[in-house]
């Protein structure tokens, strides 16, 4: 397991996030570029915890960038907005946070709560609520569990804050920050939710900071010795190489400050196969030929076919050689609790959830 996070570490840490982000959870490039610049100038090491270590009465927090992965792309962040509603938070409360939380593994969520631990000098945790990206904010372990979604607060580039010491529901939650994330400019930093170190260790999901190093580092070793690393990323995670094709259609549009859309990939031995895949900011349902063959909460990837480079929703387009994986979700996301918030009915599909074997952790 990851003890720290140095400048050896992040492009291999940016690509498995970027796996696990399932299309979503916004652009690792960019946030990379970031993470590299806070290590060269705060030491070049970034301290990584076990939730185990932590005291039982210690404050923490998740954090994360809430918004549309087509909005961050082009919005460049200030660079301090997470940081900024940290201490929001700790004014508010006249409490200081611990250590930071990855509200989500997936994308570029995975290394903006890095940064802004080196800008407040705090430990980040091995693990997250989520183990991939989820679009909407109620769909993490911490509140499936039962975590208070409040307080909590966002800050966007100009300095702009808000904090919510109240709140009925994680549903909520998500309701009124959306609307407030969309007059933020459609991106904003977001620290949610706040608690104790033992809750954190009955919720969260475990180690998924070092799997999206791991991942990384099966990517660049197949990189190095010419071969596609899609199998093999496949192979480590318990999944299955679903589909390997061209995309020959696109159809993305951002509404209520999510991408949402579909696309079609056909297969290059014969356009007449074809699969489909819905997303929602992350994508949720592959078919083909109208049977379907996995949903979320298992993870749906999208890789380049020759170099295993992941790819967002936010960068899907016409021509595009691409290998579509399939990964089971971590175990904590397939319990009745879990699948009532991120199963396919929560995201209006009238299917069950069909679970692929094994577990990604």
């Amino acid at each position: 397991m990851l003890a720290s996070v140095t400048l050896a570490d992040t492009q291999a840490i940016a690509i498995g996030a970027g796996i696990l982000g399932t299309g979503g959870g916004g652009s690792t490039y960019l946030n990379r570029l970031r993470l590299d610049g806070e290590l060269r100038r705060r030491g070049g090491i970034l301290p990584v915890m076990r939730a185990d270590d932590l005291p039982a009465d210690a404050l923490v927090c998740a954090v994360g960038g809430m918004g549309a992965p087509t909005v961050s792309n082009e919005k460049l962040q200030a660079g301090e907005e997470i940081a900024t509603a940290v201490r929001t938070l700790e004014a508010h409360l006249r409490q200081k946070i611990a250590a930071i939380i990855i509200g989500e593994i997936g994308g570029g969520n995975a290394l903006g709560p890095m940064v802004a631990a080196l800008q407040l000098g705090l430990p980040v945790v091995d693990g997250d609520g989520m183990g991939r990206a989820f679009p909407e904010l109620q769909m993490d372990t911490f509140m499936i569990e039962g975590v208070a979604p409040a307080p909590f607060a966002l800050a966007d580039a100009h300095g702009n804050t808000a904090i919510f010491p109240r709140i009925g529901s994680a549903e909520q939650a998500e309701e009124f920050a959306r609307r407030l994330c969309i007059e933020m400019g459609g991106s904003a930093a977001l620290v949610m939710p706040l608690m104790r170190g033992s809750e954190l260790q009955a919720t969260i999901i475990r180690d998924t900071l070092s799997l999206a190093k791991r991942i990384g580092e099966t990517v660049l070793e197949c990189r190095a010795r010419h071969l596609e690393p899609a199998a093999a990323v496949a192979a480590l995670c318990n999944g299955k190489l679903l589909f390997t094709g061209k995309i020959i259609d696109v159809e993305r549009r951002t509404v209520g400050g999510f991408a949402r859309g579909k696309l079609e990939i056909a297969a290059f031995d014969s356009h007449q196969r074809q699969l489909t895949i819905d997303f929602q900011n992350e994508n949720l349902i592959a078919r083909s030929g109208g049977e379907v063959l996995c949903t979320v909460p298992d993870l749906i990837t999208l890789v380049t076919l020759e170099d295993g480079a992941p790819i967002g929703t936010e960068a899907l387009r016409y021509g595009l050689r691409v290998a579509v994986l399939a990964l089971p979700a971590p175990k904590e996301l397939k319990t009745a609790a879990a699948l009532a918030v991120v199963g396919p009915r929560a995201f209006g599909y009238d299917l069950d959830f069909a679970p692929l074997p094994g577990d990604l952790l």
